[in-house]
């Protein structure tokens, strides 16, 4: 039988692994093999946050397993609270950083909106996570433990990975993740209860389209693209174009959904030729477009546009037949845009220590 013996070393969450990860490990500890279930119900289904109570493991095996691994589960450093009813969720990480997740109810959905890295490396102009810059990619486990720790995981109904990040730059991880919430053996989500999102990372979108079956979504938010590059430096990379070439190449079935999510600026992309220019880009391509109101963040120059301003552009899109909605903005008075709560808390440490 072989374990780890080295004196006072990290343990490794099990909380992430999947079910044939969870089979590596009891194989290399010399466990029989049906341990790797057993263990993979405690965690997603039991939802245990101890090795010691994993009853129907022997009491040996459990020693062992605990010399080297530990479930790894993190509960919320803060919660906030909005007159809507959002809550937004702050998590500490490893690094002493902070992430966020928002949990949004509404009268037919309790959904969660996740966070996928540690800042972004992508700097999109109205995106406060991007002004942080990039940190860390969040582990399986570091993405799924937002899902699990805040006090609303029984209750939760649909999941957006819509937080912090660019989920395709941690392609590894969100798909791991996706596996384990969709499998038998992990949380046995349907994947239509799961929309991600990305701003166009090309070679990922193509593994997650193809190895993967939840929903996805496309920030667009111009589909002009000297503009687009202006706010999202991704076009120089990957043109909205290529974005929406790559995917009329995929045949999506009845029950599998694209959205286009559009962030409407005063005066820079909210003109009727913008909404016209829109539904040429996306002609053929059987989608929903999002239109989002803009959460103010700081030292941006963009404003939100004016809600009749908004439904004037809605009505172009559904006269040429494209679905279209308006979504209601949620939690303002608690810096429920992506990244400006963690900002705030990290501005906050760093004064702190200055004295």
């Amino acid at each position: 039988m072989y374990y780890r013996q080295v004196k006072d070393m990290v343990k490794e969450a099990l909380f992430g692994k999947t079910l044939k990860e969870l089979q590596e490990i009891v194989k290399e500890l010399g466990f029989p093999a049906f341990t790797a279930k057993q263990i993979a119900d405690w965690l997603y289904k039991k939802k245990v946050n101890s090795i010691d109570d994993m009853l129907n493991l022997s009491k040996k095996n459990r020693e062992i397993l605990n010399k080297a691994y530990h479930v790894g589960l993190s509960p919320f450093d803060n919660v906030q609270e909005s007159i809507d009813g959002t809550r937004k969720y702050l998590f500490r990480t490893s690094t002493q950083k902070f992430i966020e997740a928002a949990y949004i109810p509404s009268e037919n959905r309790k959904t969660l909106c996740v966070s996928s890295q540690v800042g972004c490396k992508m700097g999109c102009l109205f995106c406060m996570t991007g002004k942080q810059g990039f940190q860390k990619n969040l582990t399986a486990g570091e993405i799924l433990n937002q899902m699990v720790s805040i006090d609303e995981r029984d209750v939760l109904t649909n999941l957006v990975y819509m937080g912090m990040g660019e989920p395709m730059d941690n392609i590894d991880e969100v798909l791991k993740s996706l596996e384990i919430i969709t499998s038998d053996w992990g949380f046995a989500w349907s994947p239509r209860r799961i929309n991600v999102s990305t701003i166009g990372v090309v070679p990922a979108m193509r593994r997650f389209i193809e190895e993967s079956e939840c929903h996805l979504a496309i920030s667009m938010h111009s589909p002009y693209n000297d503009q687009r590059k202006e706010l999202m430096p991704i076009e120089n990379v990957y043109p909205i174009e290529a974005v929406i070439e790559t995917l009329k190449e995929y045949d999506f079935g009845r029950q599998r959904r694209i959205s286009f999510e559009y962030i409407m600026f005063e005066k820079v992309n909210d003109s009727t030729e913008h909404a016209k220019e829109l539904v040429r880009l996306v002609d053929g391509l059987k989608s929903r477009v999002n239109l989002i109101k803009f959460h103010p963040i700081p030292d941006t120059p963009l404003t939100g546009s004016k809600h009749k301003t908004m439904e004037a552009f809605k009505e172009v899109l559904e006269k040429k037949g494209i679905i279209a909605t308006i979504r209601k903005s949620r939690g303002e008075d608690i810096y429920a845009a992506c990244g400006l709560l963690s900002t705030k808390k990290l501005l906050k440490e760093d004064k702190e220590k200055d004295f």
